[in-house]
């Protein structure tokens, strides 16, 4: 496909996606710039003084949020990052250089391995290894017997690229402890923390304290601009922000994004318990959707969702899965499912073969009852038959 046809698909795909009466989540990117800009402005003022100067190089609305963010995760200190790939390799810069030891304990499908182009050994100079590779989070006695040292383990909540999971939350205080005993600090991924509290049964601030320091985003879950902010200790912070000028991350004015960072920790963050309860519903009616409909083999993983996120597994081309979601957008007006992909890059253990798509359930996915699903399923397997079979697996 070529670059003008994919600019095409992707119109297409939008248009059908805002035109859907109905879809599981509202997404930020599918919004017009003056969307965006209307609504940032009919709200910013109740969140922010709208009289109060403008920031300049941080300060006013930045430090107002970086504030608020620390006393969320019960840091010392946060500061504001135009990127998480910035605020998270900062961050393990800072405490290579704190702990002598440039080696990083991660999984292999956390972001810096598959998203960041390989920015942490390239940029920072960091050496990565792999205390497992199984479809989630290192266990205790893998972080306790791995044969080779390391300073820091970085632990992705959730684990985006195996499925959203996450492990229980005795896992996790066994897994950090057995850190602490080979004497390495412990860095939260957490750019999808927020939505974590009801798997573990814990606040952010409980989450956030298990760790040295913990990275958050104010896009992904929270429905912001753009932006995120590592917290810590008030040293590792102000560390950071030295750091953060000489990577290019002292951004003039950046008040649009930390405006509509602290709109969603005002409006989505008190939501998502209702999402991630909701995601249950739609992913177990998604199964019984699919068996209904006679599909010979699908995956939801996890089952059920640790969090408001989580992928489907069908035996069928991306592009076919493509056509038959945009369709179903166009001709019903309803979104079921957005991008699909192949291969094994952003989905462990996929067979050959197999597509993936990640489903959000937020706001807009409460309306759905789990016969609204299935039935959305249904037309969307209908839709699948109508492939020339030639293109089918």
């Amino acid at each position: 496909m070529t670059a003008m046809d994919e600019q095409e698909q992707r119109r297409r795909r939008l248009a059908a996606w805002r035109g859907s009466r109905r879809v599981l989540a509202r997404m930020g990117a599918d919004g017009t710039l003056g969307e965006r800009l209307a609504a940032l402005t009919a709200d910013a003022s109740s969140v922010h003084d709208p009289d109060d100067a403008v920031d300049v190089y941080g300060g006013g609305v930045v430090a107002g949020l970086e504030r608020r963010v620390a006393g969320l995760l019960g840091t010392e200190a946060a500061a504001f990052f135009p990127t998480g790939t910035m605020a998270q390799q900062v961050a393990l810069r800072c405490w290579a250089e704190r702990t002598g030891d440039t080696t990083v304990a991660l999984h292999p499908l956390s972001h810096p391995e598959l998203h960041e182009g390989g920015a942490l050994g390239t940029v920072s100079g960091l050496r990565t290894v792999h205390p497992t590779s199984a479809p989630r989070l290192p266990d205790a006695e893998e972080v306790r017997e791995f044969p080779e040292p390391f300073g820091t383990l970085m632990l992705e909540l959730p684990l985006r690229d195996a499925g959203f999971v996450l492990p229980t939350w005795d896992e996790l205080e066994e897994v950090v402890a057995a850190a602490r005993e080979r004497d390495a600090v412990v860095h939260l991924d957490g750019a999808r923390l927020w939505e974590c509290t009801e798997h573990f049964g814990r606040g952010v601030e409980e989450i956030a304290a298990l760790a040295d320091s913990v990275y958050v985003s104010f896009y992904k879950s929270l429905a912001g601009l753009s932006g995120a902010a590592l917290a810590g200790p008030s040293a590792l912070v102000e560390e950071a922000r030295v750091w953060r000028h000489r990577y290019g991350g002292q951004v003039f004015q950046q008040y649009p994004a930390a405006l509509s960072a602290l709109l969603g920790l005002e409006r989505e963050l008190p939501r998502l318990p209702s999402y991630v309860a909701h995601a249950k519903v739609v992913a177990a009616a998604l199964a019984e959707g699919f068996a209904e409909a006679g599909v010979p083999w699908f995956r939801v993983r996890p089952e059920p969702p640790h969090t408001h996120q989580f992928q489907v597994w069908l035996p069928y081309g991306a592009e076919v899965l493509d056509e038959a979601s945009v369709r179903q957008a166009e001709e019903t007006g309803v979104t079921l499912f957005r991008r699909w992909s192949e291969g094994t890059a952003g989905a462990a253990g996929l067979p050959p073969g197999i597509s993936f798509t990640e489903v959000t359930v937020a706001g807009a996915g409460l309306e759905w009852s789990a016969e609204d699903v299935r039935e959305a399923v249904g037309v969307f397997v209908g839709l699948l038959e109508r492939v020339p079979q030639e293109q089918r697996p």
